[in-house]
């Protein structure tokens, strides 16, 4: 039989990235040995069900390119399976009925069906593992102690439970499970921040096991070419938002200019912000080498697409006046000749670049950070950049 295995999430919202590392580390099994992902949506508990939280579901799952061969198959749909199961237990002598119509295990007592003939996690589970013929289980460390109850369960239907395995949970550097507490912890809220789903992939896949201990940045093909079961980690994995940083900064940088641009374009409209995109796609060379996250460029690059507000303790109107007189008699509005007149301005006023270049840039951009300063007057325009250098003078005066 072919490798059959399964992602079973609960519509609970947008994934916890404990359960995206489950559907990543079953996703490169699969790709690694061929066989089949089925998605299997874990709903029979209404009462843990979220409004439109298989969307987000399958929204993130997409977002991080995690396809999957079958389903999604959902427990809420299949009640009469179920009871089908627990009629063939209770025949096998396996489970027993209690006063109350709930069908519970010999010995153990646990339930299968409760009362009103709904299903339990434990029951819809072991019956899905076989009747989809699931050969492996990778899940989380927290699944641990369900194992004996769920084989217990198997053998009562006649079936043995797949080979199951356990990847460690994903922990705060305070070594406790990982929560907001810590920080960001769903996938929606690392889209949202400005995250690429390559750099997140990556990062969660390394999580659940290490191909030689010091390779860090790897793409799909050398992810799945390196993955093997035997190095998929029972221990808790410290999640490192300094390196997710890092390692997304990478990928950012890595990417072609006009993919970076198309991607910032589309990342800034799903965050409502309606800037124009020819802009955004100009500003972008001037940020990818600056920026970790998408989530970076309004701050970072907003001036060129709304008003300022600078802090006028750092604007200086001897230089500034003296900026507006230099740059108003360039022609050609562009960054060399920008940068001609602004280093000679720097001569006549017997200053040093960053004693003139800062109250510039604060006028400008409102911030004492910013892209290139020739780069950022050429984009913003002659008329805008001489409008906000007058103004801060103005304010300095």
């Amino acid at each position: 039989m072919s490798v059959r295995v399964r992602f079973a999430p609960s519509p609970t919202g947008s994934l916890h990235l404990g359960n995206a590392l489950t559907a990543v580390a079953n996703r490169r099994f699969v790709d690694a040995h061929g066989g089949v992902l089925v998605l299997r949506i874990d709903d029979t508990d209404s009462t843990r069900t979220v409004a439109g939280g298989e969307d987000a579901i399958l929204s993130d799952l997409a977002w991080l390119d995690i396809e999957f061969d079958e389903g999604p198959v959902r427990q809420s749909a299949r009640g009469e399976v179920y009871s089908t199961a627990a009629a063939r237990a209770l025949e096998g002598g396996g489970a027993e009925r209690d006063d109350d119509g709930s069908v519970r295990l010999v010995r153990t007592g646990t339930t299968l069906l409760r009362g009103d003939g709904s299903a339990t996690y434990q029951l819809a589970s072991v019956v899905d593992d076989l009747d989809l013929q699931i050969t492996h289980v990778i899940r989380g460390s927290d699944h641990r102690p369900n194992v004996e109850i769920q084989q217990r369960i198997a053998r009562a239907l006649g079936g043995e439970l797949p080979e199951v395995i356990h990847h460690g949970l994903v922990l705060g550097a305070d070594g406790k499970k990982l929560s907001k507490r810590h920080g960001a912890v769903s996938v929606d809220e690392f889209r949202t921040a400005g995250y690429v789903p390559e750099a997140l992939m990556n990062f969660l896949a390394l999580l659940g096991w290490a191909p030689d201990g010091e390779t860090t940045i790897m793409s799909r093909d050398e992810l799945v070419a390196r993955f093997t079961l035997e190095r998929v980690g029972s221990s808790p994995a410290t999640f490192d938002y300094a390196k997710l940083d890092w390692m997304n900064g990478v990928y950012l940088r890595d990417l072609a200019v006009d993919d970076y641009a198309a991607r910032l374009v589309v990342y800034l409209s799903e965050q409502g912000l309606d800037w124009p995109a020819d802009r955004v796609r100009a500003a972008a060379p001037l940020v990818q080498e600056k920026i970790g996250r998408f989530g970076e460029f309004p701050e970072f690059a907003g001036f060129l697409f709304q008003d300022v507000d600078p802090d006028t303790t750092l604007l200086d109107v001897r230089i500034l006046a003296a900026t507006a007189d230099a740059l108003e008699g360039i022609e050609q509005w562009e960054a060399g000749e920008i940068e001609a007149a602004l280093k000679q301005l720097c001569d006549d006023l017997g200053e040093k670049p960053r004693t003139v270049y800062l109250p510039i840039r604060v006028a400008v951009t409102g911030s004492r950070v910013s892209p290139g300063l020739y780069e950022s007057l050429e984009l913003l325009g002659k008329e805008s950049s001489l409008a906000r250098i007058r103004a801060g003078g103005e304010a300095a005066a």
